[in-house]
């Protein structure tokens, strides 16, 4: 095998050696069948077998009981961003949001489209490096569901509480830290993630949904946009992201056999403190964007003293096996994404590359 870089890109990024090795081993027969899964049928017996595991396994790891559906769709975050509010905001019915960032600013442009929205805090003003305290939103008590995203890729921002809802249902993004560390789920009545950055590859979208939620959705939508649709044919009305449900199984097969959420959460405490505590140890060389109770353990975004330093250590680390560096576009900088399938080891690499990059700059 070629030598394998250290992948630190912000999506679509890596996924875990061992899950990789499985899946090269059962690309061209999967398990006898003569074929790979990615050329199977969505209605075959193996791919129903995919099918159940990924949903049960889902429901394990996440400690959910059958109450809520394990949804399989495709479209990305993005397209939930319209699903939601075409299924939940009925005429004379608002959605909350806080605003975070691009994506959650995003979700709120699409909901107006669709209905009203009601923006229960914004960080813009603040360049959204900051994570509001439950004090800071305005909850209005009539509404249909607070919505939030809570990791924040590029500002590098995260949420590491679940905000009051005031009662309302909960909705989360989560496209940017699912499965990554222990929470309650059962205190979501929804979430959805694209796959991409911690959970498999592009082009499949996770979405778990309470059945008292299910409920609410509105019925008078074209079939696919119904999230009824999904839900009683179990993902399978017309063709599934097959190899992208395939491979994220056997990602949370993979989380299950470090510990489930719980070893994983160890692994990414142990990643993101070591990027941080050399921020810490040169603030004014390597200074963090967000604030320090809002930081993500997820994507650590920094700034080094001038942009040529920026560009000189994103083409040095490149050169030295260290990839997706580069802040994003919109935004410039140093982005180190730590991901469920960035190893310790890596981090631990990276961060001697920046002690030294330091040392010689």
């Amino acid at each position: 095998m070629s030598k394998r870089v250290c992948n630190f890109n912000a999506g679509p990024t890596g996924i875990p050696l061992a899950v990789l090795k499985t899946i090269q081993e059962e690309l061209l027969d999967y398990r006898g069948s003569g074929m790979s899964i990615i050329e199977s049928s969505h209605r075959a017996v193996e791919y129903d077998e995919v099918n159940e595991t990924a949903i049960l396994l889902t429901k394990e790891i996440f400690g959910l009981n059958d109450d809520y559906h394990v949804l399989f769709m495709t479209g990305g975050a993005s397209s939930q961003f319209a699903f939601i509010p075409l299924n939940f905001l009925a005429e004379g019915k608002r959605g909350v949001y806080i605003d975070t960032g691009t994506w959650s600013s995003k979700a709120i442009k699409e909901a107006k489209i669709i209905g009203e929205a009601h923006v229960a805090y914004s960080g813009k003003e603040s360049d959204y490096s900051h994570i509001p305290g439950d004090d800071e939103l305005d909850i209005p008590s009539d509404a249909t569901y607070l919505h939030y995203t809570s990791n924040n890729t590029i500002k590098g921002t995260q949420f590491h509480r679940l905000p009051d809802s005031k009662g309302l249902p909960l909705i989360c993004d989560m496209s940017s830290d699912i499965a990554s560390r222990k929470l309650d789920f059962t205190k979501f009545s929804m979430i959805y993630a694209g796959a991409q950055k911690n959970i498999g590859p592009a082009g499949m979208t996770l979405v778990i949904m309470h059945k008292d939620m299910l409920e609410k959705a509105n019925d008078d939508l074209p079939t696919m946009f119904k999230y009824k649709t999904h839900a009683d044919s179990k993902s399978l009305y017309n063709t599934p992201p097959v190899f992208g449900v395939y491979v994220y199984k056997l990602v949370l097969e993979w989380i299950k056999s470090l510990g489930g959420l719980e070893g994983i959460e160890k692994i990414n405490i142990a990643k993101k403190e070591r990027i941080y505590q050399l921020m810490d140890l040169y603030p004014d060389y390597y200074r963090g964007t967000a604030e320090s109770e809002s930081r993500s353990w997820m994507n650590i975004t920094m700034r080094l003293p001038n942009e040529e330093l920026e560009k000189k250590l994103i083409s040095e680390a490149k050169t030295a096996g260290f990839v997706g560096l580069k802040g994003h576009r919109s935004v410039g900088g140093i982005r180190v994404s730590t991901y469920n399938a960035v190893s310790l080891e890596a981090v631990e690499k990276l961060a001697g590359f920046l002690e030294d990059f330091k040392k010689n700059n």
